[in-house]
């Protein structure tokens, strides 16, 4: 390579194509990175920064500092055993293939012996050395941008004309070049050069791209945003200015955002109103008008908030007579508000409590029953968890009263159009009605926490309300063999059992974490009676304990760490002298694994002799049936000593309720495992000649299961 030879390139790949949806351009945008990481791997091709770039019309990328030429090969490639390459001396078929990939004559294979770390089994095999020089990248570069371009991934692809190439929409035009070079390829019968085309509208011709460098200048010239960040920073720049120029502030939400960034080259918007009577409508429906389907930003007073003003902002890809644009905008947006104003009207000339029986009509599940039941079902738990926490007969009521109305407004117009609104409307609703304010905020708010960093449900009522529609949810799907399998959850089980989690670890209270999950369970399970069930109450808590443990690790995992997580789960919860799964209660579980998690990061000494005191216990007593055997049982004074050992730590483990009390419990921990430790150095434990050991052993076992009760120390390696 002479001196003005470069040593690296960009690369550039475009696929021109007709309009894509905006979650293709989203998911191609996502694939495109690893795709170009990977193939240009398996060809030794070195490479800087990978960007993804793409509008509704096209998909690209920039590939930064392409080695120009790939390194040399060198290497030493083990083949197959001696065994199976040699028989009599001779080279078999194996030897000869081996040869053939390498590139070499059988003669010049040799016979090493290989050790396991080479990741074979140890024996002696068969061992070539590949050499190759290395090829300019360029030469190389087609097949990989073929492949690039079938193997970009869309939720459906399509077939055009009589071609057999899919892609998720018809291609017509491709752009490949290494620097200011083309690379030659073809993919869906177009050939790759250098044209491309800017906006439909405001850009419409051919022009050449001069080279890949200049690839995203020469496009923002032609009206196409093509880096999808800068297009979402434009995009939300101008509406904050339009906004500002009708004296509000743009009400905006992340997918919007993104959805309508997916959906534009280069970014306009358009300001619109409607009629100010619309405003009597809540927020939320003129949201979801705007929002639903024409994918419109509603515009807030100078406070923000539910306060709107009756305009809306739209997203448009071209700048192009806006007040056209604004008037068939306009024309679309009060159609659809007085539709909406129709629905509300007529749903308040029922009253919402007249509409609960009506969900009778409503299947939740072929096997469970309609969703009229399953009210009655919630009803039935959210009553036994408010006696569970001691609630006041008062606000037993209201929990009641809201279990039965928090589904009524599945039946009413709105919903039936607008889905997303199930709970605000029945909140509106209720308080239409007359109902008490805690009953209608829990109508809505019993649906939090609302996707993974949703805020859970303050009040007690509605706490209680989404505690038991999810339990009822969980219990009936798990108890006839809807359990999540691998990816699919087609119930949002999942989900649904972190929003139990949730709710009970964050900021619930004292009287929340002492819900015993478990028996709620079974009360559930008892509730589906008449029905044909897979599972029994046993077979169905055990499926769930299983299931709520693994989402109860992640959550505990996200704030104590993986080890104190592990750790913790590994024991058991101590209520009231039984042992249970630490699932039951996983205010607990959280409160010992941060406890622990605050030992860890202070780097404890005594640690790790309590892993070695856990450990001993564990291994001394593991057949031993636990039992607090009494002091008088023993004559030995070493003997007594561990009694009285094993009676404080059991003391201190008896309840582990806060973080407080867990740390107490580990400062005795800490004490106790130093005098156990020097105990186990001083005495033989099992003696088998001693008459006291089956004692001492049982003892000693009570002690670990005691440990047990705060985490399995041994985790924490």
């Amino acid at each position: 390579m002479t001196r003005t030879e470069k040593t690296s390139f960009t690369l550039l790949l475009e696929i021109g194509c007709e309009e894509l949806p905006s979650s293709f351009v989203d998911a191609a945008l996502a694939a495109l990175p690893d795709l170009f990481r990977s193939r240009l791997a398996a060809l030794r091709i070195t490479h800087g920064e990978i960007r993804a770039l793409g509008t509704p019309r096209r998909l690209a990328a920039l590939v930064h500092d392409v080695a120009a030429v790939q390194p040399d090969l060198d290497e030493l490639v083990i083949g197959p055993p001696e065994s199976a390459a040699f028989k009599e001396g001779k080279p078999t078929k194996a030897a000869e293939a081996f040869a053939q990939k390498l590139g070499v004559p059988v003669d010049a294979l040799t016979v090493q012996d290989v050790t396991a770390a080479s990741g074979k089994k140890p024996g002696r095999y068969v061992v070539g050395r590949r050499v190759a020089k290395g090829q300019p990248s360029v030469d190389l570069l087609g097949p990989v941008l073929a492949d690039v371009c079938a193997s970009i991934p869309f939720r459906k692809s399509m077939r055009w004309a009589d071609y057999d190439t899919t892609f998720g929409r018809p291609v017509h035009w491709l752009v490949a070049l290494a620097g200011d070079r083309v690379v030659d390829f073809e993919f869906a019968h177009a050939k790759a050069g250098r044209r491309t085309r800017g906006h439909r509208f405001l850009s419409p011709g051919f022009f050449d791209v001069g080279s890949a460098e200049s690839y995203v200048e020469q496009l923002r010239v032609g009206h196409v945003l093509v880096d999808r960040g800068e297009r979402e920073r434009t995009m939300m720049t101008r509406i904050q200015e339009a906004a500002n120029a009708l004296g509000g502030t743009p009400d905006p939400d992340p997918d919007l955002i993104r959805e309508n960034a997916s959906l534009v080259e280069e970014p306009y918007v358009v300001a619109g109103g409607f009629d100010p009577a619309y405003l009597e409508l809540p927020a939320a429906v003129i949201r979801a008008v705007a929002r639903g389907h024409q994918k419109y930003f509603v515009v807030s007073g100078p406070g923000g908030g539910d306060i709107l003003l009756p305009h809306y902002l739209a997203v448009v890809n071209t700048a192009q007579n806006p007040a056209n644009v604004r008037k068939g905008s306009d024309r679309v947006m009060r159609a659809r508000l007085a539709d909406a104003r129709f629905f509300f009207d007529e749903d308040r000339k029922t009253p919402l409590a007249e509409r609960t029986d009506k969900l009778a009509g409503i299947v939740f599940h072929a096997r469970l029953g309609t969703v009229r039941e399953k009210v009655a079902r919630i009803e039935a738990i959210a009553e036994h968890l408010a006696q569970a926490i001691g609630l006041a007969a008062s606000d037993r009521e209201l929990v009641v009263r809201a279990a039965h109305l928090c589904k009524s407004d599945l039946v009413s117009l709105m919903v039936g159009e607008f889905p997303e609104l199930q709970g605000t409307m029945g909140r509106a609703y209720a308080i239409a009605s007359g109902e008490p304010g805690r009953v209608a905020d829990a109508i809505r708010d019993h649906y939090c926490p609302i996707g993974a960093d949703g805020a859970v449900a303050k009040d007690d009522v509605a706490r209680l309300v989404g505690l038991a529609d999810r339990i009822d949810t969980l219990v009936g799907a798990f108890a006839v063999g809807l359990q999540p399998t691998g990816t699919a959850d087609p119930f949002a089980l999942r989900r649904a059992c972190i929003g139990i989690l949730r709710t009970l670890t964050e900021e619930a209270g004292a009287a929340y974490a002492k819900i015993h999950l478990g028996k709620v369970v079974r009360f559930a399970h008892a509730l589906f009676a008449g029905k044909k069930l897979d599972k029994n109450a046993d077979e169905t808590a055990l499926a769930l304990e299983e299931f709520a443990t693994e989402r109860l690790r992640g959550l505990v995992d996200a704030q104590a760490g993986k080890a104190s997580a592990s750790a913790v789960l590994a024991g058991f919860a101590w209520i009231e002298g039984e042992r249970v799964a630490p699932v039951h209660h996983p205010a607990f579980v959280l409160a010992k694994a941060k406890a622990l998690q605050a030992a860890v990061d202070e780097k404890a000494a005594w640690l790790d002799t309590a892993r070695t005191v856990a450990k001993r216990l564990s291994g001394i007593s593991k057949e031993a049936t636990p039992e607090l055997v009494a002091r008088s049982a023993f004559v030995k004074a070493t003997d007594a000593a561990i009694v009285d050992l094993v009676e404080e730590l059991d003391r201190k483990t008896a309840r582990l309720e806060t973080e407080h009390a867990v740390r107490e419990a580990l400062y005795t921990t800490a004490t106790l495992a130093a005098q156990l430790d020097k105990i186990f150095v001083e005495t033989l434990v099992k003696d088998p000649a001693d008459p006291k050991t089956p004692e001492r052993l049982r003892l000693l076992s009570y002690g670990a299961s005691c440990m047990l009760r705060i985490a399995d120390f041994s985790r924490l390696a």
